[in-house]
């Protein structure tokens, strides 16, 4: 377990943001262990918007509450609300930030069918 302000990687940084996605009303929230199947990222985090304003506070949330609560920022993110699609990459964990009628167009839960499914709602505060 981690306290406040202290760094983090895979798969608790991946239970952080998902919860982070959660505070602030994110739909559909999936986690899943890539490890062993992908050579991108360890763990992937996929969560939906309904409009552009809820994708936006999905973003600024996700990435503002995990650096906040663990000093722990994105070395990159891909996309904006405007694209409906955006990527947070914190090397270990990518978190997809997705427009309801996007995520169903990709369907990225089939791209990852093999992945284990994580359950991040057991996670402690």
């Amino acid at each position: 377990m981690t306290s406040k302000n202290t760094p983090i990687k895979g798969e608790q940084l991946a239970r952080a943001c998902a919860k982070a996605a959660d505070e602030c009303k994110a739909e559909h929230i999936q986690l899943w262990d890539l490890r062993g199947q992908s050579t991108i990222t360890d763990f992937v985090v996929l969560c939906s918007g309904s409009s552009m304003p809820h994708l936006r506070a999905i973003m600024r949330d996700v990435a503002g509450h995990v650096s906040e609560m663990h000093e722990v920022r994105p070395a990159m993110s891909e996309g904006n609300a405007d694209s409906r699609w955006v990527v947070l990459d914190y090397i270990d964990v990518m978190v997809h930030v997705m427009h309801v009628e996007l995520r169903d167009y990709y369907s990225l839960e089939e791209l990852w069918a093999k992945a284990t499914p994580l359950e991040w709602q057991a996670w402690g505060s």
